[in-house]
C-alpha cells in the first residue's frame, strides 16, 4: 500500500464505489491535551465489483489500517476489520490513545487535519480541526456520504460551531455537500479546574494540627 492518507482513500472510494460510506470519530481530550479516540468507518456495497475494489485498496485491510495510525505518539489499543454479510457492509474500527492531540497530525491518517488546541482569551482554550474536501463524480451522490465527529472537551463550552451540543460533548455531523471545499470545526472552552483535594487530606491535616496543639498544651501545663 502506498504512503497515502486514510482520507485520500475515502476520496477514491467516494468516486468509484456505488455504496454508502460513513465515518464516525469519537474523541475524548484530557486537560493536559492527551486523550483517546474511537474511529468507526463502514460502507455498504451493492455489487461484487465494489467488494473487490475495497479489498484491493486496503482501506479495510487490518494491517494497512494499523500502519495508517502507527507512530511514536499513539498507542493503538484495538484495530478490527470485518464484513457483515447480513446487510452487505464492511467495517473498520480503531481505538487509540494519544499523548497530545496535535501530535496526531504527524500520523499518516490525520495528514492535513490541522488538529490543534491553542490558548484563547480569558484563560480559555480553542480547539479546531480541518475536515478536508472530498472529491465527487462518476454518478456518486452526496447523500451517500456521512461524516460525524464527536468531541468531549475538558471544560465549560464558551462558543462553538457544532451541529449539536450536550454539556461538554460536541457533535459535528455533515453530508458531502456541507463539507464542500473543506470545513473547520471549532470550539472555545474554559478548562475544568484540577481535581479538588480529597477530603481525607484535610482530615489528616486537621488531625495533625490537633495533635500538635494537644502536645503544646500538655507541655505548658507541666
Amino acid at each position: 500500500m502506498k504512503r497515502i492518507s486514510l482520507f485520500f482513500l475515502f476520496t477514491v472510494l467516494s468516486i468509484y464505489l456505488s455504496g454508502c460510506l460513513n465515518y464516525t470519530q469519537v474523541t475524548t481530550i484530557k486537560i493536559d491535551g492527551s486523550g483517546n479516540m474511537f474511529i468507526h468507518y463502514w460502507m455498504k456495497w451493492k455489487t461484487s465489483r465494489d467488494s473487490l475494489l475495497i479489498e484491493n485498496l486496503g482501506i479495510f485491510n487490518q494491517d494497512s489500517v494499523r500502519k495508517e495510525f502507527l507512530s511514536d505518539f499513539v498507542n493503538l489499543t484495538n484495530v478490527e476489520v470485518y464484513k457483515d454479510f447480513g446487510d452487505s457492509t464492511v467495517h473498520a474500527k480503531v481505538e487509540l490513545e494519544f499523548n497530545s492531540l496535535e501530535n496526531l497530525n504527524k500520523t499518516r491518517a490525520f495528514k492535513g487535519a490541522e488538529l490543534s488546541i491553542k490558548d484563547g482569551p480569558g484563560n480559555t482554550k480553542i480547539f479546531s480541526q480541518f475536515i478536508q474536501p472530498i472529491a465527487t463524480g462518476f454518478g456518486f451522490e452526496s447523500k451517500d456520504f456521512a461524516i460525524t465527529y464527536i468531541y468531549y472537551l475538558p471544560g465549560e463550552i464558551v462558543s462553538n460551531n457544532a451541529t449539536s451540543i450536550s454539556n461538554n460533548m460536541l457533535t459535528w455531523k455533515y453530508t458531502l455537500d456541507e463539507i464542500g471545499t473543506g470545513k473547520y470545526i471549532t470550539a472555545t472552552y474554559r478548562p475544568f479546574k484540577l481535581k479538588e483535594t480529597p477530603p481525607w487530606i484535610y482530615y489528616s491535616a486537621l488531625l495533625v494540627i490537633i495533635v500538635v496543639i494537644f502536645y503544646l498544651f500538655s507541655k505548658r501545663t507541666k
